[in-house]
């Protein structure tokens, strides 16, 4: 029998998906921050309560990614217990959320995330949207938006909510070490 001398073929990396939520109820009425969504400020539009900036379309995409690389979810990462978040902007949430699911040796092949709410009135912004989460996130982000029909707590426009999921790939083994944090 003839001895192969070619070498193994490498393993095959599949690609990784994650789901994630975010759901926040506006802020009581009153002198408040502006509302912070999609990583773009919305002058005039009642905030969202939350321990962050409330963005319910970029906290959807942090957990979509952290999801699709087995790091936990939003809360885990970012918890109401670390001081440090409170307050924090969604740009910073989802870039620290790519930055840890690149640590970990992925890269991410997309995010796509779906605003659901009847205020703002996002078409006009999509694109706006679409690149400012793009920016944070370091990768291609697309974003749509939905309304309930008047139907529920989003409906009768008590808060907002958003659904993402994101596709991640495993990098070679060889290139993970290329990415590696610091000690």
């Amino acid at each position: 029998m003839p001895i192969d001398s070619r070498p193994p073929a490498p393993a095959v990396l599949i690609p990784r998906t994650g789901i994630g939520t975010d759901v926040h109820a506006f802020a009581p009425a009153g002198p408040t921050a502006p509302l912070h969504l999609a990583c773009l400020e919305w002058p005039g539009e009642p905030a969202l309560e939350g321990h962050s900036d409330g963005d319910v379309v970029a906290h959807a995409c942090c957990d979509a990614l952290l999801s699709a690389a087995g790091l936990g979810d939003l809360g885990s990462n970012f918890g109401t217990s670390e001081p440090q978040w409170k307050g924090a902007a969604g740009a910073t949430l989802l870039a620290e959320s790519a930055r840890r699911v690149r640590a970990a040796g992925f890269e991410i092949g997309n995010v796509a995330v779906q605003f659901v709410g009847a205020r703002p009135r996002v078409g006009p912004r999509s694109q706006e949207a679409a690149e400012a989460l793009s920016q944070a996130a370091g990768a291609p982000v697309s974003f749509t938006a939905t309304t309930t029909d008047h139907l529920g707590f989003l409906g009768r426009q008590e808060g907002l909510a958003a659904i993402a999921t994101a596709l991640v790939i495993p990098r070679p083994a060889a290139d993970r070490a290329d990415h590696a944090e610091p000690a």
